[in-house]
C-alpha cells in the first residue's frame, strides 16, 4: 500500500474527503517527526511506539577495496509494534 492508497483507505473509513484524509495524514507524519527531532518519543497504545535511538561510531569497511573507514554516530529513528498490533499480523 502506498501513500495515495492509505489516504484513500482512510478517506473511506472516516467517511471524510481524499483532501481531509490527506491533510490529516500529513500533519501526523508532521507532528510524529517534530516530536522525534525534540526528543520525544510518541506511543499509540496498542499500535506501537515511536522513538530515537542513538548508533554509536564504529569502524567499517568498504567491500570494494577493503578499505577500513570510521562511520559517524547518529541517531535513528525506531517503531516498535505494540501488542494489539503484533497479535493482528500473526
Amino acid at each position: 500500500m502506498n501513500k495515495t492508497e492509505l489516504v484513500k483507505a482512510m478517506a473511506d473509513g472516516a467517511d471524510i474527503s481524499v483532501a481531509a484524509a490527506g491533510r490529516a495524514l500529513d500533519a501526523m507524519v508532521d507532528t510524529i517527526t517534530q516530536a522525534l527531532k525534540d526528543g520525544d518519543q510518541v506511543t499509540l497504545i496498542g499500535f506501537g511506539t515511536f522513538s530515537v535511538r542513538d548508533r554509536a561510531a564504529r569502524t567499517g569497511r568498504n567491500p570494494r577495496t577493503g578499505e577500513t573507514l570510521e562511520i559517524k554516530a547518529s541517531k535513528n529513528p525506531v517503531f516498535k509494534a505494540g501488542k494489539t498490533l503484533k497479535d493482528a499480523v500473526n
